[in-house]
């Protein structure tokens, strides 16, 4: 999301001609950014680790102190803020910024004086400057850009730009600004994950590399590597075998769907689905959708070509998240989610709708598994079992009888997602007294170690064992399972799963004879289907549901930017492609067919991005 990105960015780089900078004279500098406050506890601790940092890395390090100061919490924290700017005038900001964190509080204005004092500054001109409204200025500048960052407590601190999130003491942290190859690797990949777009750029590369592939001298060996065979079980032959493809749409996929359903429930639950008219809205887009497609395939095909008509039913709804993730802002959240809910929805609806028109790809009996498998699922979830293993097997259990079903595992992550126990939100004043009295007695084991002069480490007494147990527990409380699978999970899914899946899914050949009467109308109705129908067919089905109040469209979204999701969920699936062979068995219309879904792929993301870039940005326009 847009907002998280801007937590994890510095929204504006450290800047030398305004901000207080403290050495980094050296080309290739590592820059740290802090948000203080003069009288936080917690800024003053990290004092003597910022100094031994400077020590070690001299000029290779670059310090900046922007103000953050909590007037509510830290009253009279301010003024120290702009005593620290007056100081600056001066010419000694960083003096002063020592000398305030080396004094205890309380500081007042006496106080900050006789600090001024003593560090030799003209007090005149400090006690003119504090009155200064330029400096008063600056310091809420400051703070106004922490709160865009997102920055809601101090200390908080952005190396090289990105928001350091890892753990204080000196060792962690030098690591953290000092990197070594391995993290210096992570911190490349996670400035590139904390890119708005990346996600839709990651996708998009993988799905452009395919196609590349696919239609070059080396689709031989693409075509070889997506059909290899590997299987899994204790007999030769004797497991499940799938080609890389079929790992990757049904393993990789049922990781995207755990994702997605992840956020619908957090949506269903507090956010913008809590009201039922918006959870209605993807459910009858995705009825119409499907309708609306169907209907203009029919239009245009008679005889045995209106067997085609299931092909551009289906959504490829990764790649119209990955469209609306490279639009950055003009997207909004609530947009983005109106499309995952339609593509869960509109995935079901085209497994029954394969059900019905392929009966003997579907076995009941392994359907009949599969509900057993959710009906397991449900009754952990009901006894409140926090444990991960449980799910894990189940979910394994589903995916297996979902696939052996004919129904494709994929869906499993949505299963899984329903299930995975939330956990009321715990009160923070245990989880701090829990978390306080553990270091607080590593502390004091640590001071009494140096007093008794012994060489004896820390982390082998005892003691040490319990108070990681204590914190642990502590910390492990603040998430539930599902958010702390959805954080585990979700950079898998955005930079393997993902990618991986339009790496085997998109290598379309793009060789077909058109020059048939009826080829050529498979292959203009279903771009058409995909590319104007369905959108068509989306926008009126929620609008007339919006008149009748029985549905309601994203409420940041303008009604240009509805129209281009809807746009973008005519970008077919790669199911369209397994469709358009069990529709055709094969030959010149399935080709057609194939090479339609592609065409009205690339004809819907193009009008989706371009009326997304035309419309009012959200909460600008209606």
């Amino acid at each position: 999301m847009a907002g998280e990105a801007a937590g994890r960015r510095l929204l504006r780089p450290l800047d030398d001609r305004r901000d207080h900078v403290r050495g980094g004279r050296e080309r290739g500098r590592s820059t740290v950014v802090l948000y203080g406050d003069y009288l936080c506890p917690y800024c003053r601790s990290l004092v003597p680790v910022f100094q031994r940092l400077r020590q070690t890395l001299g000029d290779r390090l670059a310090y900046a102190y922007r103000h953050f100061p909590n007037e509510r919490i830290h009253p009279g924290a301010t003024l120290l803020a702009i005593g620290a700017e007056a100081a600056g005038r001066q010419g000694r900001f960083y003096e002063m910024h020592d000398a305030l964190y080396a004094h205890e509080p309380p500081i007042d204005r006496a106080k900050l004086l006789e600090i001024a004092r003593s560090i030799g500054l003209d007090i005149q001109r400090f006690e003119r400057d504090l009155a200064d409204p330029k400096l008063a200025r600056r310091v809420e500048e400051d703070y106004a850009e922490g709160r865009r960052n997102h920055v809601t407590a101090t200390p908080t601190i952005f190396v090289d730009g990105s928001r350091y999130d890892g753990a204080w003491d000196f060792y962690s942290m030098l690591e953290g600004i000092d990197r070594p190859v391995g993290a210096r690797v992570r911190r490349t990949a996670r400035a590139f994950a904390n890119l708005p777009a990346s996600a839709g750029i990651a996708l998009l590369i993988a799905a452009g590399a395919a196609l590349v592939l696919a239609n070059s001298p080396l689709a031989g060996l693409y075509q070889a590597f997506v059909g290899a065979r590997f299987g899994v079980g204790p007999l030769p032959g004797g497991g499940l075998s799938l080609s890389v493809g079929e790992w990757c749409s049904e393993g990789l996929l049922a990781i995207f769907f755990l994702i997605l359903g992840l956020e619908i429930r957090r949506e269903a639950r507090e956010g913008s689905f809590a009201d039922w008219r918006a959870a209605a809205a993807p459910a009858l887009a995705a009825a119409a959708g499907a309708a609306a497609a169907a209907l203009a395939y029919l239009v245009l095909n008679r005889g045995a070509a209106q067997a085609g008509w299931p092909v551009p039913i289906d959504t490829g709804i990764p790649f119209s998240l990955g469209i609306l993730a490279l639009c950055g802002s003009r997207a909004s959240s609530s947009l983005k989610l109106f499309v995952a809910a339609f593509g869960v929805v509109d995935d079901l609806l085209t497994m029954v709708i394969l059900a019905l028109v392929h009966p003997r790809g579907i076995e009941v009996p392994w359907l009949v598994a599969a509900a057993g498998a959710i009906a397991l699922m449900a009754v952990i979830n009901r006894w409140r079992v926090y444990a991960a293993w449980p799910y894990v097997l189940a979910t394994i259990g589903l995916w297996l009888t979902l696939h052996q079903a004919g129904v494709g595992g994929a869906l499993s992550g949505i299963a899984l997602a329903a299930f995975l126990p939330p956990r009321p939100v715990p009160k923070p004043a245990p989880l701090l007294a829990q978390a306080a009295n553990a270091l607080a007695e590593l502390e004091l084991a640590e001071r009494e170690l140096k007093r008794a002069g012994e060489e004896a480490r820390l982390d082998r007494e005892p003691l040490w064992d319990w108070a990681s147990r204590n914190l642990s527990a502590a910390a492990d409380r603040l998430l539930s399972p599902a958010e702390r699978t959805e954080r585990a999970v979700e950079p898998w899914s955005s930079y393997a799963a993902l990618p991986l899946f339009a790496f085997t899914a998109a290598g379309v050949s793009l060789t077909a004879d058109l020059g048939g009467r009826v080829a050529l109308h498979v292959f203009l109705g279903v771009a058409l289907a995909l590319a104007l129908a369905k959108p068509a067919g989306i926008v009126a089905a929620v609008w007339l549901a919006e008149w009748a109040r029985v549905a309601r469209p994203p409420a940041d979204a303008g009604r240009l930017g509805f129209v281009a999701a809807a746009l973008l969920c005519g970008i077919g699936d790669p199911l369209s492609l397994l469709l358009a062979e069990q529709a055709f068995g094969g030959g010149a219309l399935a080709a057609a067919a194939k090479i339609g879904v592609l065409a009205g792929s690339a004809l819907a993301a193009l009008l989706g991005a371009a009326t997304l870039a035309l419309s009012p940005r959200p909460g600008t326009a209606a």
